[in-house]
């Protein structure tokens, strides 16, 4: 290979000429590092906080479901029952007979029933989802910054082993610069510059829920 360094002073080495080879290599080993981080454990710790506030939020939208559905049947059952203790008690009435109140005294059970139901769904609406919504947010945002932060660590692991390599190299050049944003620790780096910009972007969604529940809730939760 001739080198003109007067006309290029910056050398490239990669591993192949092949490009596609080259990128499906460098894709395999980032996807390799990526699954180590994944298998750290303050990153699986992190994931199964994110997984278990996932699951309290879908219980409490389970319950509200559940809740709105009952209140709706209870509340025909409930209108059914007054019409039909209205009718027998006109009927009572008007045939000179003793008014049976246990009839009345069900329907006051039933609006008991109606009205533990529909505040039930209102601390549900109103306070139980909206806290499980922020507290799935920020723990999905603590998950990927763990993410992050164990692909880091990896990347630059990776690059001080590159760089321990390159020692030889340097002591006969000097100074010889390298550039790893092309290679597998550089593509680690902006794979976690990615994830921490979503884990942002998720905190501040939470952060604006919270401002406008605090302002619903006078400030009290």
């Amino acid at each position: 290979m001739s080198i003109d360094l007067a006309r290029t002073p910056t050398l490239e080495a990669v591993a192949t000429q092949d490009e596609h080879a080259l990128a499906q290599d460098l894709q395999k080993r980032v996807d390799e590092a990526i699954a180590v981080a994944e298998a750290r454990a303050d990153v699986i710790e992190a994931g199964d906080a994110h997984r278990n506030a996932d699951e309290i939020l879908a219980s409490f939208r389970k319950a509200e479901r559940a809740l709105a559905d009952f209140a709706k049947e209870s509340r025909d059952q409930a209108a059914e029952a007054e019409q039909a203790a209205m009718d027998a008690l006109i009927k009572s009435a008007g045939a000179g007979k003793k008014i049976d109140v246990r009839k009345l005294e069900a329907i006051a059970g039933m609006d008991t029933q109606n009205r533990v139901a529909s505040r039930a769904i209102e601390q549900l609406v109103e306070k139980l989802i909206p806290l499980a919504q922020m507290g799935s947010l920020r723990a999905e945002s603590h998950a990927l910054v763990a993410k992050a932060r164990a692909i880091e660590e990896i990347a630059e692991e990776r690059a001080e082993k590159v760089l321990g390599a390159l020692r030889e190299a340097v002591s006969e050049e000097m100074v010889l610069p390298v550039d790893m944003s092309k290679g597998v620790a550089g593509a680690l780096i902006a794979h976690a510059a990615g994830l921490r910009r979503c884990a942002v972007q998720i905190s501040e969604s939470a952060d604006e829920m919270e401002r406008a529940f605090g302002k619903r809730s006078g400030g009290k939760k």
